[in-house]
């Protein structure tokens, strides 16, 4: 005759995963990390709210009070009202260009050319890796031929042709990686390339886009040494050519200084909260390809 066991309760504790510790070190060195790299972003603010009695004795220490007038005291001593604005002027046409050269180019390279799109393609990718430096002469030459020194066409082109690769980098794995059957469906109906793409693919770009909007508006918004080049002593000078005559005009009123710098990497930084979900998905769709 068999005879049935029962088995009694579980021993408390018998059956649970055990704690993982090397899981909560890791969450300690990512909390350290993300204090290191806050820091920065905590004094900044905090020097710019500081008149400079409360900078000199504790720097670091929260403002008590704190002192708003730096940042309306920095607009209109530094002018970063013009300058926001030519600087916005070139950041969104040349975005504005590189979306539409670039996708354009990355659909050919991707879907319409054989031999010839491989060859095109490795020519951007030698883009990507040759410095822009080795061409600053003769590009500011041409630049000065054209009579485009001191204005936003020259901004314009050059950040258009610089980035270019990179963009088209970018849009070209995003394209390779989504099923081309809704472009060939299209074609099949009778659109052209031209309509297959403006109609069904450029709205599969939304990721990528926002990848490319993101990273190369960070660039331009912050490139300081081309501004003072080509726009330096007009007035046409961007945000940072602006924010370097102020700084060493004011060098010894730090909060102002520091609140100029609050006013302009504040545009920027909302762009990049905004799209910065973009930047993700943009990346993971192109690895895929």
């Amino acid at each position: 005759m068999s005879t049935s066991t029962t088995r009694g309760p579980a021993a408390p504790g018998r059956g649970r995963r055990r704690p993982r510790y090397g899981r909560y070190v890791l969450e300690l060195v990512m909390i350290a990390v993300a204090v290191v790299f806050l820091f920065p972003v905590y004094a900044l603010i905090t020097l710019a709210m500081k008149d400079p009695r409360q900078i000199s004795e504790s720097p670091l220490a929260l403002p008590s009070p704190p002192t708003f007038g730096n940042f309306g005291d920095a607009w209109s001593s530094a002018s970063l009202g013009p300058a926001l604005v030519n600087s916005t002027v070139i950041t969104t046409v040349s975005l504005l260009l590189l979306i539409v050269i670039g996708s354009t180019g990355a659909y050919y390279l991707a879907r319409c050319a054989r031999g010839l799109g491989y060859g095109l393609y490795i020519l951007f990718l030698l883009g990507i890796v040759l410095p822009f430096q080795l061409g600053m002469i003769p590009l500011y030459r041409l630049v000065d031929d054209l009579g485009w020194l001191g204005t936003y066409q020259g901004m314009v082109l050059f950040y258009t042709g610089i980035q270019l690769p990179f963009t088209v980098f970018l849009y070209t794995g995003f394209i390779r990686a989504l099923p081309p059957d809704y472009a060939q469906a299209a074609l099949i109906d009778g659109c052209n390339h031209r309509q297959a793409f403006t109609r069904i693919v450029f709205p599969l770009l939304r990721p990528i886009t926002g990848t490319v909007v993101i990273l190369n508006a960070v660039f331009i918004w912050n490139d300081f040494f081309t501004p003072l080049l080509y726009l330096g002593g007009s007035d046409k000078e961007t945000v940072p050519v602006g924010i370097f005559a102020f700084v060493g005009q004011y060098v010894s009123d730090y909060g102002l200084v520091f609140a100029g710098l609050v006013l302009a990497a504040l545009p920027i930084l909302i762009v990049f909260v905004v799209l910065q979900r973009y930047v993700i998905k943009g990346f993971a769709g192109g690895l895929k390809g």
